[in-house]
């Protein structure tokens, strides 16, 4: 039997992001239950704002045609998010709208059905962006996600990681294993 194949990624653009040293400390976590994560940054798959006069003027642009041939050939997504005031990210949104649409240029569809999700985030304050996990994970049930139970928050993470790029706190690890763990099974 193969290792489960998990794309891992953060839905932030900045360069220092906290969720992208989630997502880092993901994808080795995903690697230690015995899959296979590839982590990749959404900054190398830059694509305009959805827009549906642009879709059917020019259609589904290269870098979301890149993506959309990745999710297929993963069985599994693992997230980290970061929360804008309680709201999903933009640059989460635009990807998904513009993955979830049909491409009249072939290659797979509906890269997103019956696929596995493990949602977490990160945020420097106390709540750790849990407001956001019940909204993305909607959203990604709309567009036939399944995401599995459970999901991980990482309050204060600022000073979270340790210098190997670990959760620091032994409980927020293993919790991190946990869902890593839930993800693998569920993909596998």
């Amino acid at each position: 039997m193969s290792k489960a194949k998990i794309l891992v990624f953060a839905g932030s653009a900045r360069e220092a992001s906290l969720n992208k040293k989630l997502a880092s400390a993901g994808a080795a976590a995903v690697r230690r239950a015995g899959g296979d994560a590839a982590l990749i940054d959404l900054n190398d798959y830059p694509a305009p704002i959805y827009h549906g006069d642009d879709e059917a003027e020019h259609g589904l642009p290269e870098n979301i045609l890149i993506l959309k041939r990745m999710i297929a050939e993963h069985d599994g997504l693992m997230i980290a998010t970061p929360e804008y005031n309680g709201f999903v990210p933009p640059l989460l949104v635009n990807t998904f709208s513009w993955v979830s649409r049909k491409s009249d240029k072939g290659g797979p569809e509906d890269v997103l059905k019956s696929k596995h999700v493990a949602i977490m985030a990160a945020s420097p304050g106390r709540l750790g962006g849990v407001r956001v996990i019940p909204r993305l994970r909607d959203c990604l049930c709309e567009l036939g996600c399944v995401p599995v139970q459970g999901f991980v928050t990482v309050p204060a993470a600022g000073s979270a990681f340790s210098a190997d790029g670990d959760l620091a706190d032994d409980t927020a690890q293993k919790g991190l294993d946990s869902l890593a763990a839930r993800l693998v099974a569920a993909a596998g």
